[in-house]
């Protein structure tokens, strides 16, 4: 049985809105429109299926803001005819199934089973790095090499030598490291470092 009951509609047609939201009122989904992204950003759900209209860059702009917040919700992308070139981008960018748009109700609620399960996997462990290489992307080069240094498992004095700074010099690049990833200890800041893949 699926989790997700809550359907979170992205559409800035007022008309198709409407549509949609008649066209799935019978199907025991519980549909929550929204005129863009940015009213989505100020109500931010804590669980749902996003099914959001392929226009412009709405699809990038809620993976970035996904991968910044660590706040993952699957993306179903429709369009209007949409061109096949335009599906794949989608795809590529996050969305983890495309409808055509009229659809049957029947398609939107195969579509969020589909999206629901993707979630729990690929999309998951993309979403994983994404979050964990915003957080890396916040360190300076040398908290970085400090970083790159705790994961391969050296000393502060070795990591010292190896970057000839003091050892004084490391635990303060390392404290820095950990606040501005959002670690409370090394542990959690090496498995992030391997989640941006930033080392194997």
């Amino acid at each position: 049985m699926m989790r997700r009951s809550n359907l979170l509609l992205v559409d800035g047609d007022l008309r198709r809105r409407a549509a949609i939201s008649h066209c799935l009122s019978g199907s025991g989904l519980h549909v929550e429109p929204f005129e863009d992204v940015r009213e989505l950003y100020s109500r931010w759900p804590s669980d749902g299926v996003l099914l959001v209209h392929d226009s412009d860059s709405a699809i990038a702009d809620l993976i970035t803001h996904m991968s910044q917040t660590g706040d993952w919700l699957p993306i179903i992308a429709f369009a209007e005819a949409p061109a096949t070139s335009r599906i794949v981008e989608a795809v590529l960018q996050g969305a983890v199934d495309y409808l055509v748009w009229p659809f049957e109700d029947a398609q939107v609620i195969e579509s969020m089973a589909v999206a629901e399960e993707r979630a729990r996997s690929v999309a998951g462990a993309k979403l994983r790095e994404a979050v964990a290489r915003s957080r890396v992307e916040r360190l300076t080069r040398r908290e970085r090499e400090v970083l790159a240094g705790v994961a391969g498992g050296l000393s502060n004095r070795l990591i010292g030598e190896k970057l000839a700074i003091s050892p004084r010099t490391v635990e303060i690049h390392r404290a820095n490291m950990l606040n501005k990833m959002g670690a409370n200890h090394t542990s959690e800041a090496i498995r992030i470092a391997i989640e941006a893949s930033l080392v194997n």
